[in-house]
């Protein structure tokens, strides 16, 4: 048979099969799949992070989604999901409801030594960030705080880790020379030094600069970075990054990726302050001039080391048995706890 225009007509069965293949090269690009008519890669799903609110992590989650770090090295962040309490920040890392947290090392190393499937990535600030305040008439830094009242929030790992400085490095007992009065948080360790409730707080930046930004008569007298430094001849690590051990399992490449992306992060901090705080403005939880202070201070230390180095690792592990001989960990995570590739 044959169409007035002199066509050949299609065959009625090759005519239904062609438009059978038709509706699925529409429904593959719709679902993203594979099909004999052409190739449509599937997007992979973006990578599920976290932040911590307030605080100063969001600086580090607002920069890299600013910057568009992850598509810059080939992958995809979703939006961070925002936490408002440290518990629940980890537990859902813990229960693997999201992939990337940054969080204190030494709280990655505590689960992973209970079997939780997470590895270290980097590290990416130093404890210099962790002070003891005090008013400039006490005297002599810490001799002149003998007896006298330490407000503190005694229930975190940041409070310890202070107490075990103190101890190895410095040969005092926080707990016997001062008197010790617990408080929920670190700001409100500032805040008892600052109305003279306390003679001294313990606490951490942006804390610490927020709390001598609004009373000028205010100090450190103690750091912990900088006292396990002089001692050590080497950086007391803080926060990183950890990873979810199926992600790395599903990616090979996302180690190096992710790598990429705080490198470029820490480094873009580091190389222009103002603007990396100008990007964040309050949602820290902080005034931008006060975050800038507690990094351009150097209290607030970004420096980035990669667990792929031997250098980086052997760090943490210097600072883990530290923090084992302290009991501040039930044991030196071994080599499996760091992503080495």
């Amino acid at each position: 048979m044959k169409y007035k225009g002199g066509l050949e007509m299609v065959d009625l069965a090759s005519r239904r099969q062609f438009l059978k293949g038709g509706t699925a090269v529409a429904a593959g690009a719709a679902a993203g799949v594979l099909s004999p008519f052409g190739s449509f890669a599937a997007a992979p799903a973006p990578v599920r992070w976290a932040s911590l609110m307030p605080g100063f992590t969001v600086l580090v989650t607002e920069f890299i989604r600013h910057h568009k770090l992850d598509e810059k090295n080939g992958f995809r962040l979703g939006a961070p999901t925002e936490y408002t309490t440290v518990p629940t920040y980890y537990g859902d890392f813990v229960a693997g409801n999201y992939d990337v947290c940054i969080g204190s090392w030494d709280s990655f190393a505590t689960r992973y030594l209970g079997q939780v499937p997470i590895k270290l990535l980097c590290t990416i600030t130093t404890a210099e960030m962790i002070c003891i305040l005090a008013a400039r008439d006490t005297g002599k830094a810490l001799d002149g705080l003998k007896g006298k009242v330490l407000a503190a929030p005694q229930s975190t790992g940041t409070y310890r880790i202070a107490q075990a400085v103190l101890r190895e490095h410095v040969g005092l007992d926080i707990e016997t020379w001062m008197r010790v009065q617990n408080v929920t948080n670190p700001a409100a360790s500032v805040t008892l030094l600052r109305t003279r409730s306390a003679d001294a707080a313990l606490s951490w930046e942006p804390n610490v600069a927020s709390g001598m930004a609004a009373d000028k008569d205010l100090r450190v007298i103690f750091n912990a970075g900088q006292t396990y430094r002089e001692k050590t001849g080497a950086d007391l690590p803080y926060f990183g990054v950890a990873v979810r051990s199926e992600l790395l399992a599903k990616d090979p490449a996302i180690a190096a990726r992710l790598n990429g992306v705080f490198k470029q992060c820490v480094d873009g901090i580091m190389g222009n302050v103002p603007d990396a705080v100008k990007i964040v403005g309050d949602r820290t939880g902080f005034a931008p001039a006060v975050l800038q202070e507690a990094i351009t201070s150097g209290r607030l230390r970004f420096v980035f080391n990669t667990m792929t180095d031997p250098a980086a690792r052997a760090g943490v592990t210097a600072a883990a048995q530290f923090f084992a001989r302290n009991e501040l960990l039930s044991g030196v995570p071994d080599g499996g706890f760091f992503i080495q590739s």
